[in-house]
């Protein structure tokens, strides 16, 4: 089997995923966008892939610890 990778990075006013190449959704919270990878990482276990997410730590996006604006 293959291998899927998901990358959650900072986009201009949120964070997306990006996996093979593509970072289609826009979400507003770094967790969002986690809890989206793991999601579509559980399918790809399921049909037998080796996994890796990857998330940035708080000095991404707007430098908080889930990515959440701060007003």
């Amino acid at each position: 089997m293959g291998l899927a990778q998901y990358a959650v990075i900072a986009r201009e006013q949120g964070w997306t995923v990006l996996h093979d190449g593509d970072a289609k959704n826009e979400y507003e919270t770094k967790e969002a966008a986690f809890e989206a990878a793991v999601a579509a990482a559980s399918l790809a276990i399921r049909e037998g892939h080796e996994i890796h997410i990857s998330v940035p730590d708080r000095s991404a996006g707007n430098r908080t610890a889930l990515g959440a604006k701060t007003d």
